[in-house]
């Protein structure tokens, strides 16, 4: 499909760069209004993941993938939540292992490229309710696994599935790497990484010799976080094959219902290889939406309670 002209009249003044449209909705913006009912579903390995709905007894439902170590409560999660419900979908915000506020049973942990957790989740949700059409919508991290979750299950998604929404997802990790090492990301970096390094501490000491936790001297680069912790706790053979196995970019040829992805050019954390255009204008079902502001997960509307992205979503899957 050609390349989408954004529509988005771009943040408020104050937010004048990438990283004021990235921090300051992260930091600031409150959503009112959204309870959820809480469930834990078992998966298979017998670990579990923790399922925050809004249950309105309807036909559509909405399943919503969080950021890197973001959780069903971040305020962008919120706000699409309390959008869809207000337009008729049930919704599903789901919490990656981990992110519910409980540590998982098993030694792994999440990561962009884990897509079974998430097939788990949509397949208990039809076998639950019993959904006529449902759409999944992924922010950062959560916007990959949505996009490799439909490249991947390609032509055997699940008839329910009709949609696919990616905003601000890294579709292409080795160069996001590379971007969080700059310095004028390293307060993102810093934040990420002493989150990370905490879960991995825990698994270390659940599971003896499994993490080698004195390589943390030798972490100099995100790459080598990735090599020592990441790639192992996740059943990879190192970060090249992270990378690789886990960048949705490499699998989204194989998506075959109506995909948006939305990512800003100023975006600070995503390096241009994860807005393939390329791919956008030679493939049937791929949307590709790259205004020239809005950050990373941010997107903010002047005096509108609800972001461009949250708004977009909606559109794209009622068909605009």
């Amino acid at each position: 499909m050609p390349l989408i002209h954004s529509a988005y009249p771009g943040p408020p003044a104050l937010q004048y760069n990438g990283h004021l449209q990235t921090i300051i909705p992260s930091l600031t913006r409150k959503v009112a209004g959204v309870t959820y009912e809480r469930e834990r579903l078992i998966l298979t390995d017998g670990d579990f993941v923790d399922l925050d709905w809004i249950d309105g007894g309807k036909n559509r439902l909405v399943v919503l993938t969080h950021g890197l170590e973001g959780d069903s409560g971040r305020q962008y999660i919120l706000g699409t939540a309390k959008l869809f419900a207000k337009h008729g979908y049930d919704v599903l915000a789901w919490n990656c292992r981990s992110c519910s506020g409980e540590m998982n049973k098993e030694f792994r942990l999440y990561n962009h490229g884990e897509i079974g957790d998430l097939g788990e989740v949509i397949d208990h949700a039809l076998q639950t309710k019993r959904y006529a059409e449902i759409a999944l919508i992924g922010y950062s991290m959560g916007g990959n696994i949505t996009l490799k979750y439909l490249g991947v299950h390609g032509k055997q998604l699940p008839d329910a599935v009709k949609q696919g929404i990616a905003i601000s997802a890294p579709t292409d990790l080795g160069a996001s790497a590379v971007l969080l090492d700059c310095p004028t990301n390293r307060f993102y970096r810093n934040r990420f990484m002493k989150k990370l390094v905490a879960k991995v501490s825990q698994k270390a000491d659940r599971f003896p010799g499994r993490l080698d936790m004195s390589q943390l001297r030798n972490v100099k680069k995100w790459r080598d976080f990735d090599e020592f912790f990441s790639a192992p706790v996740n059943s990879y053979r190192d970060a090249d094959d992270f990378y690789t196995q886990a960048s949705a970019v490499n699998f989204m040829p194989g998506i075959t219902v109506p995909t948006l992805l939305l990512n800003a050019q100023n975006d600070p954390l995503l390096s241009p290889e994860c807005s393939p255009g390329w791919l956008a204008e030679s493939h049937e079902h791929i949307f590709l939406e790259t205004p020239r502001t809005g950050g990373h997960v941010g997107f903010q509307i002047a005096r509108d309670e609800h972001t461009y992205a949250e708004r977009r979503a909606l559109s794209f899957i009622n068909g605009n």
